[in-house]
């Protein structure tokens, strides 16, 4: 269903578009700000589960269904989208990684996270592809995303009609999600006292390049260097995602094309280039400023975070859209028991329980890092490289080591596996 104006209910098929042009008052039961995956899921499963949602973006849909980012689901993501019926696409083009190598010291060493975690796999399928899915199926739904809309202000976040306050547009809601990002309008809505922001700046930022490639990765690579640590990421046949360790607050600009493949092949390659694609054109750079935020309480009244509003994650290990898909799943489920079966306790308890899940999946990533990157200033770099390399080959070595991290790299879902981080 789409919003209607001035009602709950929708609007006659033969008027619902021209309606929504002209109205300046539009009644949904969950307006969601943000088209981005965790908003497009949470908006598919509600609206098939007969809830009337709307999904306002600022950006273009052109924009939307082009930008880049993340590509590795998890097991736990995929069986979910599946279960909703928004994963045909996705199972039948994405390819499957079920290893991972780690490059140190001239050494190569593969960790068959696919085998330790009883056959669960990665799925490769770039970001912008689940984003069109998920428009699609709302277009067929009825439903599409308002693109193109500014959210100018959350408001009476507190009362029992929150407000969406567009340019030239008003949305009434029963409750509103924000799933627009951590400098979105929906994080700023929240009061000045009551909530905290658990923040860490990390001493290394990441260059993250997107590249064109003679042939596809075979596989994530990690290469842990004293020159820095660099990554290569699959997202398709001919394009690869790789990352750079760079110094904090370093620029752009010191890294032309050069220097970004000289270090490429330095760091991945270590002595060994077999293994690695040839490097074309470099379609985007830009330089990732390594920090993590965790906002706690993730609610305030009618107003729900999900996704990057509400925590910020490095892109290691590949959590950060496999966690936001996460928080739709769990939103979904407590609103329509909320709005169909008026149980208030599943939305009462979301912002506790996404939070306990959120605190495991950044310890993982905090300690992939650490794995990954030298102490700044090491002063025996070769020592740290060495025990760097004794802790990924036990990673590779059958044990309860090696079985907590495939399942908590691969997100099997498998919680007895979880609570701690590998040792």
């Amino acid at each position: 269903m789409t919003p209607s104006e001035g009602t709950r209910g929708a609007a006659p098929a033969g008027t619902r578009r021209g309606a929504r042009r002209s109205a300046r008052r539009l009644r949904a039961e969950v307006g969601i700000v943000g088209a981005g995956p965790a908003g497009l899921a949470l908006a598919n499963v509600l609206t098939r589960r007969g809830i009337d949602c709307v999904v306002v973006e600022r950006a273009s849909r052109a924009r939307v269904e082009e930008r880049q980012r993340a590509g590795l689901l998890e097991h736990r993501t995929v069986r979910w989208l599946h279960s909703q019926g928004l994963a045909d696409r996705l199972l039948a083009e994405a390819t499957r990684h079920g290893w991972c190598d780690f490059r140190c010291l001239g050494h190569t060493v593969r960790v068959d996270y696919g085998a330790y975690s009883g056959g669960h796999q990665h799925h490769v399928y770039p970001q912008q592809n689940l984003v069109r899915d998920l428009v699609a199926a709302l277009e067929l739904a009825g439903s599409p995303p308002l693109f193109s809309h500014s959210v100018r202000a959350v408001t009476d976040i507190t009362s029992r009609r929150p407000r969406l306050e567009c340019e030239g547009m008003e949305i009434e809601c029963d409750y509103v999600v924000g799933c627009d990002g951590f400098r979105g309008i929906s994080r700023a809505a929240l009061p000045a006292t009551g909530h905290r922001a658990h923040n860490r700046r990390y001493p290394y930022d990441w260059l993250t390049v997107l590249a064109e490639v003679d042939r596809p990765a075979d596989g994530v690579r990690y290469a842990v260097h004293r020159s820095g640590f660099a990554g290569m990421m699959p997202r398709g046949p001919r394009v690869s995602r790789f990352y750079l360790q760079c110094p904090p607050d370093d620029a752009v600009e010191a890294w032309p094309r050069r220097r970004i493949v000289t270090e490429l092949r330095t760091r991945l390659a270590d002595g060994d280039p077999a293994g690695l694609p040839s490097i074309g054109a470099l379609t985007e750079v830009r330089m990732l400023r390594m920090h993590s935020s965790v906002l706690a309480p993730l609610a305030h009244g009618r107003l729900l975070l999900a996704g990057d509003a509400a925590h910020v994650l490095t892109p290691s290990g590949a959590k950060g859209m496999n966690l936001a898909i996460a928080d739709a799943a769990a939103l979904a489920e407590a609103l329509v028991a909320r709005l169909r079966r008026r149980d208030a306790g599943p939305l009462a308890g979301y912002s506790t329980a996404r939070l306990g899940d959120v605190r495991r999946v950044l310890g993982f990533s905090e300690w992939l890092l650490d794995l990954l990157h030298l102490p700044p200033e090491a002063a025996e770099p070769g020592r740290e490289l060495t025990a760097r390399l004794a802790g990924i080959r036990r990673l590779a070595t059958p044990g309860p080591g090696a079985y907590r991290f495939a399942h908590r790299y691969v997100g099997s879902g498998v919680r007895e596996w979880c609570d701690d981080p590998p040792r």
